[in-house]
């Protein structure tokens, strides 16, 4: 049966990529976009057609984001908390998206999804990444599974890194260094290090990259206790690219990287200090082809990573893992119809006693139809065929309608999705609760909502989202080992952005969230959060910005008595600066967190940072 949906899959691709070869009107207009998002439907579509409200960070507020950590900086987006982002660098991180957990997120780089098959979620750590590396990120919020497969259920992040330059050679460099302190430990000593180096470049057919990154961090106790030994932290991330042009049809870029991350860590059960470390090992090679055609390309995505960490502690223990990852898709252009169709394979492989894996193979196809007078609806549909559970169909359906005029757009929009969550192999085999018999989880998101824009003065947005998750899988206290809920898990909430050119030298950003999670605890979850921030260009080569990040009242779970506890609200200020000494040169930056110096706690035990300098600079040759 999966032989013959993916022979029809591909078969479907061929005679999409034929068709598509005649001359159609090209409906995108690339040439003409302004603002375009490609993580909803794969295409690069101006925003007023997209039937999303996708988040974009760009290479300018990356730029702008120096010394920050990625997970910090998407921390300051709607509908978005990262539990662990203000504590000490080299916490473990919990995302929570629309009042979901960490493994109803993926994470996809240059096209391939990244995982952990050997963590208990398999999630990918996002400490992993330098922002050094990272030329853009979207983020699509929502059910997401049928362009991008299991587990995205509440968000994709997608992250595009860094193309070399049409230059023979470039090079930039980075560095910057500050402190990591908590709100009583205020002497300001540079325990924050970070230092960046690439050089890239096309020399004829031939593009090429080299990337190498270091970080340092000291100063602070992973637990509050009374001798608050230091715990250190660091990551070390290489990565190399290199790309051909075989003609102008067809380009093909292989790339690797390694990451080597330690961690010292406290005793939590019992909030002690301890010299506990935790060490791992990523590395991931693949190569990504494209053949171009008339109105139309047809893509080969093809990744293996591996995962090789080990935990020092009175629980010691390693942790193997690998995957193979495999997409291959077609798109094509038919008029006012955009087309994908593709097989996603997936080998997610893990060491226990001994080598437990799962394989998925999912034929999915998804079709954009853009009437061109305002009118757009995006659907799509993947079979998910896993060796565990067999045959499960995912779907989604999201139309929006643009009033556009000469200065902008209305845009009014609305979806309804489904996902599954297929649970991890540690949760199926492994040493510690494992249960053989837990089913999928299945998920379903509606969205609707309206979003207004003024070309190159403003943008506004509000949006609700209803979700609902079955047969969620949970660890049983009473049983010690994983089941899954016999009740329905459902979350429901509001985000309102805006971005505001309030004058040519003023920018103000804002964001706010309502969420509500019932049928389970929902633990670190804010009701309330807002974001924001107001940006002034002091002169062509001088600019600042400060920011305000409010996060409501939450509860968490204090591991000493195993009881809920609520944990208050609170606020940070922030600030940063820039200037470019040698504009696209050379520039300096200055950023301060928790300028106020706000106590605060983020999860119960756990220190978090107080008022903390970092400055540096940026070499472009």
């Amino acid at each position: 049966m999966v032989r013959k949906l993916c022979k029809t899959f591909v078969l479907l691709c061929i005679s999409s990529s034929l068709y598509a070869q005649q001359d159609f009107k090209d409906s995108t207009k690339i040439q003409e976009l302004d603002e375009v998002v490609v993580s909803d439907t794969r295409f690069p579509i101006r925003r007023e057609n997209s039937g999303k409200t996708v988040i974009r960070i760009g290479p300018e507020e990356l730029a702008e984001s120096g010394g920050r950590s990625l997970p910090e900086i998407i921390n300051t987006k709607s509908g978005i908390e990262i539990s662990g982002s203000r504590g000490r660098p080299g916490e473990i991180l919990g995302t929570f998206i629309r009042g979901g957990r960490g493994k109803q997120v993926i994470v996809v780089i240059d096209g391939i999804r990244v995982s952990d098959p050997s963590s208990f979620s398999q999630e990918y750590d996002l400490r992993l990444l330098p922002t050094s590396s990272i030329e853009s990120v979207e983020i699509i919020k929502g059910a997401s599974s049928v362009l991008y497969g299991a587990n995205a259920a509440t968000a994709v992040i997608n992250i595009t890194t860094k193309n070399a330059s049409d230059r023979k050679l470039a090079g930039t460099f980075q560095s910057s260094s500050g402190s990591n302190q908590t709100t009583d430990e205020q002497r300001y000593r540079p325990n924050s290090f970070a230092n960046s180096a690439r050089i890239d470049g096309t020399i004829d057919k031939w593009e090429y990259s080299l990337g190498f990154s270091h970080r340092f961090v000291d100063g602070m106790s992973s637990i509050q206790t009374e001798t608050n030994e230091e715990d250190p932290f660091s990551t070390v991330h290489t990565d190399i690219k290199i790309g051909y042009q075989f003609s102008p049809a067809i380009k093909t870029n292989f790339y690797g990287s390694q990451t080597l991350l330690r961690s010292a860590y406290d005793e939590s059960f019992g909030l002690a200090d301890a010299p506990y470390t935790f060490n791992s090992k990523q590395e991931r090679l693949g190569l990504t082809s494209v053949f171009s055609y008339g109105r139309g390309s047809t893509t080969l995505n093809i990744a293996y990573a591996s995962y090789d960490s080990e935990n020092f502690s009175n629980f010691p223990g390693s942790f193997r893992g690998q995957n193979v990852i495999g997409d291959l898709f077609n798109k094509s252009t038919m008029g006012k119809f955009l087309l994908i169709t593709g097989v996603n394979y997936n080998l997610e492989r893990t060491e226990f006693e001994d080598y437990r894996q799962f394989v998925f193979v999912d034929p999915y196809a998804s079709l954009v139809f853009l009437e061109g007078d305002g009118f757009q609806v995006n659907v799509g549909g993947r079979l998910n065929n896993h060796s565990e559970y067999g045959s499960k169909f995912v779907y989604s359906i999201n139309p929006s309608y643009a009033l556009l005029n000469e200065k902008g757009y209305l845009k009014f929009l609305g979806s309804f999705a489904t996902a599954y969550v297929t649970p991890s192999l540690t949760q199926l085999f492994g040493q510690f609760g494992a249960n053989p018999e837990l089913k999928p989880e299945s998920n379903r998101t509606m969205e609707a909502g309206t979003e207004y824009a003024i070309t190159g003065k403003l943008r506004t947005s509000v949006l609700y989202f209803n979700r609902k998750e079955r047969d969620f899988v949970f660890f049983d206290n009473a049983s010690f080992q994983y089941d899954n809920a016999a009740n329905t898990i459902s979350a429901k909430g509001m985000e309102v952005e805006i971005k505001w050119q309030a004058a040519n030298s003023v920018t103000v950003e804002a964001n706010y969230t309502f969420t509500e999670r019932t049928g389970d605890s929902a633990i670190r979850i804010p009701k309330h959060k807002v974001n924001s921030s107001i940006g002034y260009q002091l002169s062509n080569s001088w600019r600042a910005a400060l920011s305000y990040g409010y996060t409501g009242a939450r509860r968490d779970t204090d591991f000493g008595t195993f009881e809920e506890v609520a944990l208050d609200a609170f606020g940070l200020l922030g600030f940063y600066t820039s200037y470019d000494v040698i504009p696209d040169k050379f520039s300096v930056f200055l950023n301060g967190d928790n300028l106020l110096n706000k106590s605060f706690t983020e999860v119960i035990g756990f220190n978090t940072r107080g008022r903390n300098i970092q400055m540096g600079f940026t070499l472009n040759l």
